[in-house]
């Protein structure tokens, strides 16, 4: 299919101002008492993010018919689950990174004691955020039910929390490819799986075709990792808010310390294919996936 990137970018632009109109509506406001953590809730929130899981849970209800006004709660809830990952994963105690987006991370600009009691906070609220989609009209609560399970599994031991764990463990190691696609798989792609998977659930998708939005999940996840490994050794610290060679300070194993930049760049591009062919059997109506999924080959940030 023809790939327009210029143009897609500007489509991801309306969408995340869109994600962003709904999280101001979500969340609490800053001056709530107290203060300090509500502050910090929009700080860490409001840092510049791509906001692709909320796209994905729209997204996903849209392939299954549904409309995004009726996933609302949810699209926030998934980019409240990112935003507290990041703000733990900057702490001293796991990637110490001083800046993120251009902007100094939740710890430098709220301390480290408030900067782990704002990613609590971002996580209680996404919870309570998914049980409010039961309020939607036509939507089915047994599915919210469903969903709220799926998401707490993602974000959990098994899922998020279980592939930090593991990439914490592999500093200083020697990882062989299926040890390193287990790490990304349960850190990054299960939460895109989920996201994109809550907004099909909600909308009342058949279970053939979750199992290929599965299947597109996986190929996207692996993707976006290895092209974010690779802008960090590569990429311009300008566009990507952080100085490159994070990872080797870290002592981290990554797809190009592991194949090199050229066979990072070639499992990128197969797990793009991957997206791709998991998608035949929705037509047209998958198009914004797909490219999506292109449009992985061409971030530069």
């Amino acid at each position: 299919m023809e790939f327009d990137c210029q143009q897609f970018r500007q489509e991801l632009q309306k969408r995340k101002e869109f994600v962003d109109g709904c999280l101001e509506q979500y969340l609490s406001d800053r001056d709530a008492f107290p203060p300090v953590i509500h502050q910090a809730m929009h700080y860490a929130v409001f840092n510049g993010g791509k906001r692709l899981r909320p796209i994905l849970v729209f997204e996903g209800a849209s392939l299954a018919g549904g409309d995004r006004s009726s996933v609302v709660p949810a699209a926030c809830a998934l980019e409240m689950i990112h935003s507290y990952s990041l703000v733990h994963d900057d702490l001293p105690a796991m990637d110490d990174d001083d800046f993120r987006r251009g902007k100094p991370t939740c710890h430098r600009v709220y301390g480290e004691a408030n900067a782990i009691l704002t990613g609590d906070a971002l996580l209680t609220r996404a919870f309570a955020m998914l049980a409010q989609n039961r309020q939607i009209p036509g939507v089915d609560p047994l599915r919210v039910l469903r969903v709220i399970e799926e998401v707490s599994q993602a974000a959990g031991s098994r899922g998020m929390v279980g592939g930090q764990v593991l990439d914490l463990e592999s500093e200083g190691k020697i990882l062989d490819e299926p040890g390193l696609e287990t790490i990304h798989r349960l850190k990054t792609g299960e939460l895109f799986k989920a996201a994109l998977r809550a907004g099909a659930l909600l909308a009342g998708m058949d279970e053939a075709k979750l199992n290929c939005l599965d299947s597109y999940a996986r190929g996207f996840g692996l993707a976006f990792q290895i092209t974010d490994d690779i802008l960090d050794v590569k990429g311009d610290e300008a566009l990507i808010g952080k100085p490159v060679g994070s990872d080797e300070k870290n002592n981290k194993i990554t797809y190009p310390r592991l194949y090199g930049l050229e066979g990072a760049w070639v499992l990128a591009r197969e797990n793009v294919e991957a997206c791709l062919n998991s998608l035949q059997g929705f037509g047209e109506s998958a198009d914004f996936l797909r490219r999506l999924a292109l449009f992985l080959l061409e971030r530069d940030s």
